[in-house]
């Protein structure tokens, strides 16, 4: 174990291509399955040509941000306020957060038609292809950041002779380039899939009173696309960025609570190396029987988590063990578990709310009976009361963490070094948790392509099984990733007023709630989680109002498509969503990266406090409410279609589809990017702290 300590970050650099190599061989496993007949191959062909020229629009919009980011740092290390590595760890972390969307994109696109293929034989078969490829984005994400990590770590210790402290200073920046890169998929890929989701639902579904993915929709193919774009790139930017934020955040805090001793930054990449293995080991124990209902659907994937959990946990011990002080320091320890734990009772609590299996979602179905107002009455009522567990769960582990890692009010170091390990604890074993995610996209297209290729039936109804579940993981994920984001927001908090100590005379840091600045600050923070939400629910409503108004056109003037003899234009769709969401996630992000800086330079670093403390706490709720009532939404609609209710076609059907179209952007767009929105307002103050405190206007 002395060996590892003193070599964690090759361990690390070991792991990292370990899960890369992993990726590998899942990704060619997907590829080896056959993709079904030629009408399968040329619908999966135009999604993903579809998918493609959107990223690359979009990277190269991103490019030009990331471009004037960096000379803006570099300005900024010509005046002495940054080092030179901070620029450049910038661009990697946004690259590397692009690029595992990017994967994660390419392997979806191969896999839908496979799925669907694989579909025909039998439900565990066709589990089996789109759990594949979910693995592969699983494991590239954590492969990358742990890439990235060990990386810029063994470079900056050994080439560049850093100490501690300047090392984690450092890499602290390329979070803040995987959040803006995350932000940027997040919101881009979300409104352009919600736009087309919405468009072609409430046309085609109520409207039109054709079935979902019915190849006569113009907007089938846009909202195939946006499956991949949103669901697949943006989740995988921005689960990267709250893997690799949870360990930069706790090697900073190690620095601090171990007076800048490495072997504190060796307990955050051991634990995350570790929990590659542990999720390797998880994927294995993923498979279901043939007659299997939604619950065994769960169990099935609940096993590998559950596993890979167990074994990350009985790993920790002999590292916290042997890596620092053994019995002084063994609470740290049960920080990790602590932060375990919590991931698990949030994806139970939001696998309560979401899942039709139980009760919340399907009294909410039983609300269509009395139309599409009750239903919508109903989902947000179920969201807002569905972010009381989360919140007492992360309270619970907050406080836990804090206490027994050895933390107090007047010495707090080791308590939020605790903090942070409990959210690399809970997003350890991200390679399998990120897999079981992944997959919803993939049995979503499959679902697809197998209403517009024509199937059987019976594929239709085992891709629907498989997407009804991807609804469900997709809002664990979601859960695990808003629970992990406050915990690494409260870390970077701290890190924020260690940086101010550091830059003030004689460290002459000072704090009150009923600081005015304070309290202003925490307005502030509070409000910007409904601004953000706000800006990117506007954004949804505008582009799929256009989408809406096209498919409306092509109905009414392409002769013969109602009929099923004349074929629409797909491609305008795709153009309209792509051309929406490219020029509405501009604002959201520059919102997001402009706010700490002006507030602090308003209102100085006790408003930037007040304003992260505000973001976090309303943030967290925020993201937890609407990523639950868009799931619940989701769900009902499809317990609907399977037989209750009037089943499909029927008022009750019509009622749910509205209440799935509201919650669409809720769960997809605006919900999940308010977690990367938490983590990037600390990192800009972070990187900032400096210009505010040499421009505090108020004094």
């Amino acid at each position: 174990m002395q060996f590892l300590q003193n070599n964690a970050a090759f361990a690390t650099l070991i792991g990292a291509i370990i899960a890369l190599v992993f990726a590998g061989v899942m990704a060619k496993r997907v590829l080896g399955f056959d993709r079904g007949t030629e009408k399968m191959k040329k619908i999966s062909d135009s999604v993903k040509a579809g998918a493609n020229a959107y990223l690359k629009r979009q990277y190269t919009v991103v490019s030009i941000f990331f471009a004037v980011m960096f000379a803006i740092l570099w300005v900024m290390v010509a005046f002495g306020k940054l080092t030179a590595f901070v620029p450049f760890a910038f661009i990697t972390g946004g690259f590397f957060s692009g690029l595992s969307g990017f994967v994660g994109m390419k392997i979806a696109t191969a896999a839908n038609a496979r799925t669907a293929n694989a579909c025909q034989s039998g439900l565990n078969k066709g589990l089996r292809v789109a759990f594949s490829a979910g693995s592969v984005m699983g494991f590239t994400v954590v492969g990358l950041g742990l890439l990235d990590i060990s990386v810029w770590f063994i470079l900056l210790k050994y080439a560049f002779k850093l100490n501690a402290s300047d090392i984690t200073s450092a890499m602290l920046t390329f979070g803040m380039g995987a959040s803006s890169m995350a932000l940027f998929a997040r919101v881009g890929g979300g409104i352009f899939t919600k736009a087309a989701d919405v468009g072609a639902d409430l046309v085609g579904k109520v409207e039109a009173g054709i079935p979902e993915d019915d190849p006569r929709n113009p907007a089938v193919i846009a909202d195939n696309v946006g499956d991949n774009v949103g669901d697949v790139a943006g989740m995988g930017a921005d689960l990267h960025e709250s893997y690799v934020g949870s360990i930069i955040s706790a090697m900073a805090l190690g620095v601090v609570a171990f007076d800048g001793n490495f072997r504190a930054l060796s307990v955050p990449l051991l634990i995350a190396a570790c929990g590659i293995l542990c999720s390797l080991i998880g994927t294995f124990f993923v498979r279901t029987k043939e007659d299997a209902d939604q619950k065994a659907l769960l169990g099935s994937l609940g096993r590998g988590t559950n596993l890979s959990a167990v074994l990350i946990a009985l790993i920790s011990f002999p590292i916290v063990w042997f890596c620092l002080d053994g019995k002084k320091t063994i609470g740290l320890y049960f920080a990790i578990l602590a932060g375990l734990l919590a991931g698990v009772l949030i994806g139970r609590a939001t696998e309560y709310f979401t899942s039709d299996s139980y009760k919340p979602t399907r009294n909410l179905a039983a609300k269509s009976e009395t139309g599409s107002a009750t239903i919508i009455i109903g989902g947000l009522g179920l969201g807002m009361l569905s972010t009381a567990l989360p919140i007492v769960i992360v309270a619970a582990c907050i406080l836990i963490a804090f206490f027994v890692s050895g933390g107090s009010v007047a010495e707090p170091a080791k308590g939020l070094f605790g903090i942070a390990l409990s959210a690399v604890g809970m997003l350890s074993t991200l390679g399998i948790t990120l897999a079981t995610d992944a997959y919803g996209p993939v049995a979503d297209n499959a679902g697809g392509i197998a209403e517009m290729a024509g199937l059987d039936a019976s594929v239709r109804e085992r891709t629907d099984a498989l997407d009804s579940l991807g609804n469900t993981t997709a809002a664990t994920g979601k859960g695990f990733a808003i629970g992990s984001a406050a915990l690494t927001a409260l870390a970077l908090m701290a890190s924020y007023i260690d940086k101010i100590k550091s830059l003030l005379p004689d460290g002459d840091f000072t704090f009150d709630l009923m600081n005015p600045k304070v309290l202003v600050g925490l307005f502030i923070g509070t409000c910007l989680p409904f601004i953000f939400a706000a800006l990117t629910m506007d954004s949804v409503g505008k582009a799929a109002q256009s989408v809406v108004i096209e498919v409306r056109r092509q109905f009414r003037e392409i002769k013969g498509l109602m009929a099923g003899e004349a074929d629409p234009d797909y491609a305008k769709c795709v153009d309209l969503c792509t051309k929406a969401s490219l020029r509405e996630m501009i604002l959201p992000t520059i919102v997001a990266i402009l706010a700490p800086i002006v507030t602090g330079v308003i209102l100085g670093y006790q408003g930037v406090v007040g304003m992260l403390a505000g973001a976090t706490a309303g943030g967290f709720l925020m993201a937890i409410f609407m990523s639950n009532s868009g799931g619940a939404w989701d769900n009902a609609k499809k317990y609907i279609e399977s037989g209750v209710h009037g089943g499909k076609g029927s008022d009750q059907h019509k009622a749910a589809v509205v209440g799935d179209t509201v919650g669409d952007p809720f769960k997809d767009t605006s919900g999940p990017a308010i977690n990367i929105l938490i983590k990037l307002l600390s990192m800009v103050s972070i990187v900032f702290a400096g210009v505010v405190v040499s421009c505090n206007w108020l004094g």
